[in-house]
């Protein structure tokens, strides 16, 4: 991996680099996407069922497209008993978690006759992508759906591409049915989202749409966005790990190529106060390249977005990971929890040399589902809070309401908004 001795001017070049994986960089697949959406939104299950055969080779039609109870008990069946019992494990850390992030409505009653407050309900239904093809990632099954159906979604439906066979893979098929979904469709791709957007003979249309996938998919939920709620327009894979001198440069190496084997536009980045260690590391990348089998893959990464950042201090560090705001980062350094007190900007961080990366995308609980390219700064990791809204409660008694009149009439003519004002003096007259 490249070491850089960073300033001003390479942390300029590094941010415009990261910049360039941004979805809404990639305009030239814009007119494709809107033109899928645009059909779907017409035609229906036409427009779904002829994508469908020409992007994934699969007859699909109304009388199939919905996955059957008998489908779903195959998939159960065909599905490694081990990795079952690990999927569940990792089901029930999930879902403590992110049941700790439960909203209660709330109400605030006061003497004068009045009470404000806030009403908590759940979104009626959430539409779940979920990438297909060779690749299964029952994973991602589970961090989308479980805080849907813990924040009390009732119609939870996943789509995802089918095979040529017309099948959904047994093992995302298996984590849909376990974590909750209602309804599982065979369709993929832009026209999935339109689907899930505007509805379709087959497909009902759904109030929010989230989870990853790629560019095409990306632009359909920016396309499809103030017709329904969407989570966010996700980039590629990041980690950036802060690291100091006490760190083992093995473990280092191994956590930056967690991320790197995603997408050949996947960036894995070190930061640290240790040239030894950034010379270190690099050379267990040499190592862990010869023996991996994504090492393709990964050589790209690193040559686009792979970089070692050699800094002078930590408060440096520290600075540099809130500027690049990374989807993941590690804090590896010999006061990890006071490090951690510093950062700002991070989707989910990472705490100590044992706290390697995988365990977020598996295992521990909180959702994988994280803001990318350098949209921490201001987006959350997907949680309990995207599948609810919020309504204000307002109750004025007469008596509460006589106090308060005179002020709200001037403040209405203030505005010109004579109607406002009349609104309340009425009851006065």
């Amino acid at each position: 991996m490249r070491i850089v001795k960073l300033d001003e001017a390479s942390m300029k070049n590094i941010l415009a680099d990261m910049l360039k994986r941004d979805p809404n960089n990639y305009d030239a697949y814009t007119e494709t996407v809107q033109e899928i959406v645009d059909r779907v939104k017409a035609e229906g299950d036409a427009a779904v069922f002829d994508y469908t055969k020409k992007f994934d080779k699969a007859e699909i039609n109304a009388d199939n497209i919905r996955v059957t109870e008998a489908e779903i008990k195959e998939a159960m069946e065909a599905v490694d008993p081990h990795l079952l019992e690990v999927m569940k494990k990792s089901m029930e850390n999930i879902r403590r978690y992110h049941e700790k992030q439960r909203r209660n409505s709330w109400f605030d009653s006061q003497p004068d006759g009045t009470i404000l407050g806030q009403k908590i309900t759940a979104l009626e239904s959430a539409g779940v992508y979920v990438p297909g093809g060779k690749a299964a990632y029952p994973s991602s099954v589970l961090m989308n759906i479980i805080p849907a159906e813990v924040a009390g979604v009732k119609r939870i439906v996943m789509v995802t591409p089918p095979g040529k066979d017309g099948k959904v893979n047994p093992v995302t098929l298996t984590a849909a049915h376990l974590a909750g979904a209602t309804e599982v469709y065979k369709v993929g791709g832009a026209q999935a989202i339109a689907a899930l957007a505007f509805g379709t003979e087959s497909i009902p249309r759904v109030s929010k749409i989230v989870g990853p996938g790629n560019i095409f998919v990306a632009l359909a939920k920016k396309a499809v966005y103030g017709h329904v709620s969407i989570d966010s327009i996700a980039g590629p894979s990041e980690i950036l790990v802060v690291a100091d001198e006490t760190a083992n440069p093995r473990y280092v190496a191994a956590d930056l190529l967690s991320q790197a084997e995603h997408d050949e536009l996947a960036s894995a980045i070190l930061v640290t106060t240790s040239m030894e260690l950034a010379e270190k590391v690099s050379k267990e990348v040499d190592g862990f390249l010869q023996v991996l089998s994504r090492s393709e893959i990964i050589k790209k990464s690193l040559d686009n977005y792979g970089y070692i950042l050699v800094v002078d201090t930590m408060d440096e560090a520290v600075e540099t990971a809130n500027n690049i705001a990374p989807e993941h980062l590690e804090l590896v350094t010999a006061n990890p929890f006071e490090v951690m007190t510093k950062i700002r900007n991070a989707g989910a961080i990472f705490i100590g040399e044992y706290s390697s990366e995988p365990l977020g995308d598996y295992f521990a609980g909180p959702n994988h589902i994280l803001p990318t390219n350098g949209t921490a700064k201001f987006f959350s990791p997907l949680g309990v809070d995207d599948f609810i809204k919020k309504s204000s409660i307002i109750y004025y008694s007469r008596e509460a309401l006589e106090k308060a009149h005179k002020d709200i009439e001037d403040f209405a003519e203030a505005e010109h908004l004579t109607a406002h004002a009349n609104s309340v003096r009425v009851r006065f007259e």
